[in-house]
């Protein structure tokens, strides 16, 4: 049997020691690039089916909310950001050969290993902004000029009435 020195070393297509020495830790604000396989499934003039492949990278930059595993073989980071409004959340396995790359932007102080507090400290902030905006609609300009049509139109139809009455 034939024994080799270096059967630790895996092929892979990841930085394994780059991604190992980012320490990636809850509070942290990071940029996420993925690889994205888009397939298009098309039929020509011979009428058989072609799938083209179409790669492109998609950045997606929030906060970490929690870190499971560490920097083992299996450790995963979970990311929050609000896009459009709405809260989204992606979970990462850290050493995955679909993430192009990890930027971290930002380092906060945390007392907190997962942060999942706020999830809710979010909604409440999204609540609150929604009660705000009801109440300027109320106050906006077009609800007045509507207001003012209803109020001059509704007299004479009033008045109309009256005269088949009597």
């Amino acid at each position: 049997m034939v024994e080799c020195a270096d059967m630790s070393k895996v092929i892979t297509s990841v930085n394994v020691e780059g991604r190992a020495k980012l320490g990636i830790r809850p509070g942290d604000t990071v940029r996420v690039v993925q690889n994205i396989i888009e397939l298009k499934k098309s039929r020509g003039t011979d009428k058989k089916e072609k799938t083209i492949k179409n790669t492109r990278k998609q950045a997606f930059e929030g906060l970490v909310l929690s870190v499971k595993h560490g920097a083992e073989a299996g450790g995963m980071f979970t990311v929050r950001a609000t896009l459009s409004g709405v809260g989204v959340e992606k979970t990462f396995p850290l050493y995955s050969p679909v993430i192009d790359s990890i930027e971290i932007v930002k380092r906060s102080k945390v007392r907190r290993a997962k942060l999942y507090f706020i999830r809710e400290k979010a909604a409440k902030a999204v609540r609150r902004q929604l009660r705000n905006a009801r109440m300027m609609n109320l106050k906006s300009d077009e609800t007045v000029v509507v207001d003012e049509v209803a109020v001059e139109e509704t007299p004479i139809v009033e008045e109309k009435i009256a005269e088949v009455v009597v």
